[in-house]
């Protein structure tokens, strides 16, 4: 297994930016191409991959200055901190589409609509984000935001491989 993943934990940085770049392609197709729109909390989960692309790629770029070899291990904790992120931010939309936990009111049904808000609508504005306690899709039971708190938690757990196979190889 380790032999399997070992090309993958040489080069974490670069594979983080192109998993996180994978993660936000497929959430854009989903919008795109399946008419899931996003709401809230779906937008804060890809914040959390915009996040990751630039660390990764600023990563890419440290370890390869004079003197960067030695950040090559902490790049990939500060990797696994966001990665962690998004297994919280993605486990508490989770938490919120299963009725384990309020979410944001302006998101899950309980914020106030103004007649302001009513007469912009009126005019040809926005329509109203959908609720975050509503799962949009749902694959083997488990929600889109539950998919990606799994997915997380396995990047995670490679941000940490990585993280000591530098320690190793130092």
């Amino acid at each position: 297994m380790s032999a399997l993943l070992r090309p993958f934990l040489d080069r974490w940085r670069f594979v983080a930016l192109l998993i996180s770049g994978a993660m936000l392609g497929a959430a854009h197709a989903f919008q795109t191409f399946g008419g899931l729109a996003p709401c809230e909390l779906c937008l804060k989960q890809r914040t959390v991959y915009w996040v990751a692309m630039g660390v990764s790629a600023a990563a890419m770029i440290v370890v390869r200055l004079p003197g960067g070899p030695r950040w090559r291990e902490a790049t990939c904790w500060l990797l696994a901190c966001v990665f962690l992120a998004s297994v919280g931010v993605a486990g508490y939309h989770a938490g919120v589409e299963w009725k384990f936990w309020p979410g944001p009111a302006s998101c899950s049904g309980g914020g106030h609509v103004s007649m302001a808000d009513l007469k912009a609508l009126l005019d040809g504005g926005g329509v109203k984000m959908p609720d975050c306690d509503k799962p949009a899709w749902v694959f083997l039971g488990v929600s889109m935001a539950g998919w990606n708190a799994l997915a997380s938690v396995m990047f995670t757990a490679l941000s940490v491989a990585a993280a000591l196979r530098e320690r190793r190889k130092s």
